[in-house]
């Protein structure tokens, strides 16, 4: 299996492409509690056209990480996320990412605007301005790594998409939950307007906590479209893999 290693840590991932299959590249990023597995259908669908490039983040399906608080940081995923495209030979690539995997998209494009070619934002939100609402964010967050090592894995509780993932720490998990999906400022926020390439917003109509930021995020990016995707929750790509495909389709078809 391929890993990327770096600091300590394995980051496992997967690769449809070689170097010189001259095919643009999409790097998918799943959510919090799921993993590379939630994007099979994408690349089912895609992977003729495209070099489909899914990986799972640290604390997260069969990337290993030292069970360390200090390896578990949003700058660990974007230097991860830096280290894997280097490491493959590619400058510039689509990045699709789904809830934290979006948001960590975003906050990838803030540094590095000029390795970003599109983005592909599912369930996902920019964050939160106010340092009073990341902080209630912030408690869930670690009230979610207090539930893991209590209780184990089934309180992770997600959705259709962190079904089809198994993973090796529940550990790591935790970890991921305080100093991954914990926010520290509001830096994507702040970035909403500065983005100009092409933005495709996907959302489930039943996806109750995430549809307000993706209409907000349409107002924000320029250019951007959302599309709701019908009876559909928050891993709407593997409750509705069909309406979303056509969506995404529809989006790369300029690529």
């Amino acid at each position: 299996m391929p890993y990327l290693e770096r600091e300590g840590a394995k980051i496992f991932y997967e690769d449809n492409g070689i170097a010189e299959d001259g095919r643009t590249a999409i790097l998918w990023t799943h959510g919090y509690g799921a993993g590379s597995a939630m994007w099979q259908g994408q690349v089912d669908a895609f992977g003729d056209r495209f070099r489909m490039i899914r990986w799972d983040v640290r604390g997260h399906g069969r990337s290993e990480v030292p069970d360390d608080m200090g390896a578990f940081s949003t700058e660990h995923v974007i230097a991860d996320m830096t280290a894997l495209l280097d490491h493959l030979c590619l400058e510039r690539v689509i990045l699709a990412g789904h809830s934290l995997g979006g948001f960590m998209s975003l906050r990838f494009h803030s540094f590095y605007p000029e390795r970003v070619i599109a983005l592909i934002l599912q369930g996902s939100g920019p964050g939160f301005r106010n340092a009073e609402a990341r902080e209630k964010w912030n408690v869930i967050a670690c009230e979610k790594a207090d539930a893991l090592e209590a209780e184990g894995l089934p309180a992770l509780r997600g959705g259709a998409e962190a079904q089809l993932c198994t993973h090796i720490s529940v550990k790591a998990l935790a970890n991921a939950a305080r100093g991954i999906l914990t926010h520290t400022d509001s830096r994507v926020m702040e970035h909403m307007a500065d983005i100009t390439v092409p933005t495709l917003i996907l959302v489930g109509s039943d996806d109750k906590h995430f549809l307000g930021a993706a209409s907000y995020m349409e107002k924000k990016i320029a250019g951007s479209r959302q599309v709701v995707i019908a009876d559909a929750h928050h891993g709407c790509n593997v409750d509705q893999p069909e309406a979303v495909n056509r969506a995404l389709g529809d989006f790369l078809a300029g690529f």
